[in-house]
C-alpha cells in the first residue's frame, strides 16, 4: 500500500514537501510517480523516479520549480514543491510501477499502485 501526505494550504510563492510512504514493500525496486488531479481536470502528470534513482522525470509546468527525490533508508520518495502556483491546487498521488520506461512514466494507466492522495491548496 502507498501512503501520500504533506498537502496542506500555503500562499503562493510557498513551498511544500510531499511524501509517499510503502508498507509492506520495499518501494526502492518500484518506480514511482506523481500524479495530480484539479478540481474538473483529468488526472495530469507531475514527476517520476526511476528505481535506481537515476532518472529524473517532471512536466513542463513543474521542471525547476519542484523536485523529487528517494529516501530508502524511511522507504518513502519525497516531492519537494517550491514556489508553488494558484495553478498547483490539487490533489496529488504517488503511484509506483515495478518498470519504468520513457513512454510510460506519465501515463497513469501504466501504474498498477496508487495512494490514496493529499490535497495541496495554494492562495493567491
Amino acid at each position: 500500500q502507498l501512503q501520500a501526505s504533506g498537502g496542506g494550504l500555503v500562499r503562493a510563492g510557498g513551498s511544500l514537501r510531499l511524501s509517499c510512504a510503502a508498507s509492506k514493500f520495499t518501494l526502492s525496486l518500484y518506480g514511482v510517480g506523481w500524479f495530480r488531479q484539479a478540481p474538473g481536470k483529468e488526472r495530469e502528470f507531475v514527476a517520476a523516479i526511476s528505481r535506481s534513482g537515476n532518472g529524473l522525470k517532471y512536466s513542463d509546468s513543474v521542471e525547476g520549480r519542484f523536485s523529487i527525490s528517494r529516501d530508502n533508508a524511511k522507504n518513502t520518495v519525497n516531492l519537494q514543491m517550491n514556489s508553488l502556483k494558484p495553478e498547483d491546487t490539487a490533489v496529488y498521488y504517488c503511484a509506483s510501477l515495478a518498470l519504468m520506461y520513457d513512454s510510460t512514466f506519465s501515463d497513469a494507466t501504466a501504474y498498477p499502485y496508487w495512494g490514496q492522495g493529499t490535497l495541496v491548496t495554494v492562495s493567491s
